[in-house]
Formats: structure tokens, sequence, C-alpha cells
């Protein structure tokens, strides 16, 4: 598996360069999840990171790479929006 040097923004690993694998398409995930353990018998704290862009080349435009920001209300769930689908109608 390939893996990519991706840092880190905000949270506990601020600052961290980490090698992430990649997946299938040579991108590292959307979402990566760091569970760090409690002292006491509780379940783990989980703490969550988003890929956003790194940032974009001045002349063309591209990608420069990925990097992690930390997203302290965790992950986002998103709903299927087919075009067929009705309209949301909560007010």
């Amino acid at each position: 598996m390939r893996s990519e040097n991706t840092p880190f923004v905000g949270g506990p690993l601020d600052g961290r360069v980490l090698p992430v694998l990649t997946g299938p398409t040579g991108h590292p995930p959307k979402w990566y999840r760091i569970p760090v353990p409690n002292d006491d018998d509780t379940p783990p704290t989980v703490h969550v990171y988003r890929r956003v862009p790194a940032g974009y080349t001045r002349r063309l435009g591209l990608l420069r790479g990925w990097k992690y920001e930390y997203a302290p209300d965790g992950v986002e769930r998103r709903e299927l929006r087919w075009p067929w689908s009705k309209p949301n109608t909560t007010p």
C-alpha cells in the first residue's frame, strides 16, 4: 500500500505530519478517526479530522496535496439527494 505524509492542523495532533494510507484513487480518506484510550473502563475518546486541500499552485491552480483539519463536532452526516427524491419540507 502507498502512504502519503499528511499534516494535521488543530486538535491534539496539531503540527504533526503522519503517514496516511491512500486508497485506490491515490487520495487519503475524507475522514480520519483517532481513538484515544481512557484510563478508566469507559469507551475510548475519538478525535476526528476532515481532509481539506493543502493549497493550490499559482499558475495553473492545481491541487498541491491534502491536510487534515480537526473537526470537534465529529463526522458530518450527509443525506442522499437523488434527482427524483421529494424536496425536504421540514419547517
